[in-house]
């Protein structure tokens, strides 16, 4: 079982290797504590992490009225949320304003209008906001001619750690992802699956507390894509750490994180906790047909049920005599009932039936 991502340590530099790496010592450079004390712009990693503990932060992002403006396309339209500490599934179609989303929130650009916090720091601040994230494009973002070590060093000296301690965090992360064999290797000579995390390795290289992951699977074969997911998720179990995941591959999201938003339009549509978005009301049946589903579906509304037709079933609100109705309409249409039971539904069957209805409201 891997272990949890290795951290910074109260001297300012790794001290916590996964298992398989077969070695107890501590990877910590003996005068990484020293160099960090004398420069005041690099804050202490610890302290930093313990003291947002101590505080009790449960709203890891909070916007209000978040507006981002491109000509005449309104990317992000007006969005306020509070989305809780944990593992955040960030969903939404193409163009849903997903990506702009994490750029305000990474300062990559500005808001037109409206405020957000992250993990209680105003996007504004800047620094203080983006030294708390490891951010993993979708996009390739990695320099050819660089080693994977020699880079992800790099993206730790620009995240604030000091030269010692960015080159034994390099060591660690590479290590965690799995290219300890390949780190002094040119990135240019990288396999796809290899790029992909030794992008992830830059994004955990200065211990952040969240972690934002933009199509992480990517270009990934079946192999590639199941060890990436295993790394994300051993970081969204890991104490201390939150995950905020955007993928087009629902199952995914599925699979890693607890909580979900779902984008339409720059608008969130729907968020809560994944399992009681699933679970659906206690009052309605969820019946899987063989024909006609939208006839069956309108014949029950002629018969004074409530239901609707919808990719995953036709969905028809509990009452009395609704078995009845749904039987004898089935035998009236010839139409075969192969399931009949409390709506739970998949995040993609959910996901296609809430876009769908707000297509539907919005024509």
């Amino acid at each position: 079982m891997r272990k949890g991502p290795p951290l910074v340590s109260s001297t300012g530099c790794s001290s916590s290797r996964p298992r398989r790496w077969g070695s107890s010592s501590s990877s910590c450079i003996g005068n990484a504590e020293r160099n960090e004390s004398q420069n005041p712009h690099r804050p202490h990693r610890s302290r930093r992490r313990s003291r947002g503990r101590e505080e009790g932060t449960t709203v890891l992002i909070e916007t209000a009225g978040l507006t981002k403006v491109f000509g005449e396309v309104r990317a992000v339209d007006d969005l306020s949320v509070a989305i809780p500490e944990g593992a955040i599934g960030l969903v939404g179609p193409n163009g849903a304003g997903k990506t702009t989303f994490l750029r305000l929130l990474l300062g990559l650009v500005r808001p037109t209008t409206g405020t957000a916090k992250v993990l209680g720091h105003n996007i504004a601040e800047g620094v203080p906001v983006r030294e708390r994230i490891g951010y993993m494009p979708e996009h390739d973002c990695l320099i050819p001619d660089m080693t994977g070590v020699g880079l992800v060093t790099y993206m730790g000296r620009v995240s604030g750690l000091d030269a010692n301690t960015a080159i034994s965090r390099a060591h660690d992360v590479l290590q965690f992802v799995g290219v300890e064999e390949e780190r002094y290797r040119k990135i240019a000579e990288y396999s796809t699956g290899m790029k992909q995390k030794v992008k992830l390795a830059q994004a955990m290289v200065h211990d952040p507390q969240l972690y934002i992951f933009d199509e992480p699977t990517t270009g990934l074969d079946p192999r590639g894509r199941t060890e990436m997911l295993d790394l994300v998720r051993v970081i969204a179990r890991s104490p201390g750490r939150n995950v905020v995941l955007s993928s087009h591959l629902l199952p995914d999201v599925e699979t890693i994180c607890k909580y979900i938003v779902i984008l339409d339009g720059g608008h969130q549509i729907a968020a809560g906790e994944l399992s009681q978005l699933l679970t659906g009301s206690a009052d309605r049946l969820r019946i899987d047909v063989r024909g006609d589903r939208e006839a069956f579906a309108r014949r029950l509304l002629e018969a004074g049920m409530e239901a609707d037709a919808t990719p995953s079933g036709v969905h028809v609100a509990r009452k009395p005599g609704v078995e009845a109705a749904i039987f004898q309409t089935a035998k009236a249409l010839g139409v075969e009932v192969r399931y009949m039971g409390r709506e739970i539904r998949s995040l993609e069957e959910f996901f296609l039936e809430l876009v769908q209805r707000n297509e539907a409201r919005g024509a």
